[in-house]
């Protein structure tokens, strides 16, 4: 995969993370296992899975010990089968008990969501784009966005920076679709407009104001159909709320844009990965 993160967005992460894990110090290791031990060490994907984090592996890996190498055997982004190893480790036995969880954990939780994201790409089968969420761990976000792009989903906003979403509780404080839409404007933005629309009136609404994006939440199969009719191309529709595996198959035949999943970042199941150490004196 050729979108690779910038190392500078997770060395802190990583840092953190080994902190949190290690502390003073790995009193089970230090004691049995002797400084000039070494040994090597796979990583293997118990099941089939889509690979994520493997850089942030490496990372862990160099901020315990330099020295130790990292051999990547597959991408980010491939698709792997039970029992196939995508990475192997070399160098003092010790640093590699010590960094063995923290790597672990980050591959694991990366390539759960690559996971479910690639599951979700391939129901839509191409009809639907696939989109995440802000529904992230906070201070891990940049990692999860990463993630779904692994899996060949598509990253929505990145925070509340870069993309206009007037949701329900903005339609309420303005008093309506139209009001808020006009604030927005008001302002002097630029930024392509979206709006959550959760009843077949504020769509109307929406579509009465101009907005570029319609995203219809939480609407049964009847109301959706109709909305993309009211719509009739006039903006981009996304549809959020209650997407399951099954259910995208059946979005996908609706005439909508692109489909918004939360679950793909808040809910994904990690991989199940492990890193078996064979040691050598």
């Amino acid at each position: 995969m050729s979108d690779r993160l910038d190392p500078a967005v997770y060395r802190d992460v990583v840092r953190r993370a080994i902190a949190e894990d290690v502390g003073p110090g790995d009193v089970t290791t230090w004691p049995i296992v002797p400084p000039s031990a070494r040994g090597r060490a796979t990583m293997l994907a118990k099941t089939t899975c889509v690979l994520a984090g493997l850089d942030m592996a490496r990372e862990v890996f160099e901020q315990v010990d330099a020295t130790v190498q990292f051999l990547a055997l597959r991408n980010d982004g491939d698709l792997c089968s039970a029992g196939e190893p995508v990475a192997r480790i070399e160098g003092r036995a010790a640093s590699i008990l010590t960094a063995e969880r923290t790597a672990v954990n980050f591959v694991q939780h990366l390539s759960g969501i690559a996971t479910l994201t690639r599951r979700f790409v391939d129901a839509a089968g191409g009809a639907l784009t696939v989109l995440d969420t802000r529904k992230t761990i906070p201070t891990l976000r940049a990692l999860a966005k990463y993630a779904v792009r692994c899996g060949g989903g598509t990253n929505h906003r990145v925070g509340l920076y870069d993309g206009v979403l007037i949701k329900d509780n903005h339609i309420r404080i303005a008093g309506g679709v139209a009001e808020a839409v006009r604030r927005v404007r008001a302002s002097g933005s630029t930024l392509a407009i979206e709006v959550e629309a959760q009843s077949l009136q504020e769509v109307d609404d929406a579509i009465a104001a101009g907005v570029d994006i319609v995203m219809l939440d939480n609407l049964d199969d009847a109301s959706m159909r109709e909305a993309i009719r009211r719509i009739g191309g006039r903006a981009r529709v996304e549809i959020s709320g209650g997407i399951s595996l099954d259910r995208i198959r059946l979005l996908a035949m609706m005439g909508a844009d692109c489909v918004s999943i939360g679950a793909l970042t808040h809910s994904a199941p990690a991989a199940d990965i492990s890193l078996e150490i064979d040691a050598r004196g």
